[in-house]
């Protein structure tokens, strides 16, 4: 006979989605941001960037704002879902741009940057919602650096883009640490990097699913 409650329990058996969603947010952001920061650059860059961010930086971050609705973690569903479906729409329009398909925009291009605003909007909101100063101040930089990135497009300012760059790779730099910190919490029950979590915090009402654990996972 089919064990119905055995598999609602296991179904809830969800590994902390901000760690698997930063490590690859950061990667693909130090990546991409190191290019626009002038550290390397070359004719093939793009093509060879391509499949990474497409993955690393706007599928695997999307799943894990998935897993995030799941647990569930609003501020995981919302940054982590905007962030990775960002990504996917970025790595998109590149190829639209390699293959010959779209061609691409001389002088300033108002379309990503209008694109940027709403994400760096979304994003400073998520910072100020985060559950600890580490998360913080990885969406802070985020949306800093998408702010000046805005900025740049709109205006075609070379020197922008640039600090756009460096804000972006500053927020990698964190976002590693953050999940890093996580998954040393989580992997051996206690807290050995500091994430600087906030003393006071509301936790949302959920009716949990019979047989499942009424606790849900906090951001940070």
């Amino acid at each position: 006979m089919l064990n119905v409650t055995s598999i609602k329990e296991s179904s809830f058996r969800i590994a902390g989605p901000w760690v698997l969603g930063l490590f690859s947010l950061s990667a693909a952001t130090f990546v991409v941001a190191a290019r626009m920061a002038g550290w390397y650059g070359g004719p093939n860059s793009r093509f060879l960037l391509l499949p990474f961010v497409a993955v690393l930086g706007g599928l695997t971050p999307l799943l894990a704002a998935m897993w995030a609705f799941e647990v569930p973690d609003a501020l995981g569903t919302a940054m982590l879902g905007t962030w990775g479906s960002f990504g996917i729409g970025y790595a998109l329009l590149e190829w639209l741009f390699l293959s010959g398909r779209l061609a691409e925009p001389v002088g300033p291009y108002h379309e990503l940057g209008f694109w940027f605003i709403p994400l760096a909007l979304i994003t400073w909101v998520g910072a100020a919602a985060a559950g600890s100063a580490a998360l913080g101040l990885t969406l802070a930089f985020l949306a800093a650096g998408a702010t000046i990135a805005a900025v740049a497009n709109l205006s075609l300012h070379g020197g922008l883009l640039m600090a756009a760059g460096w804000l972006l790779l500053i927020a990698s730099a964190i976002g590693w640490y953050t999940a890093t910190a996580m998954m040393f919490e989580a992997t051996s029950g206690r807290q050995i990097w500091p994430l600087g979590r906030m003393t006071q915090r509301v936790a949302p009402i959920t009716e949990p699913m019979p047989g499942a654990s009424p606790a849900a996972r906090h951001a940070g």
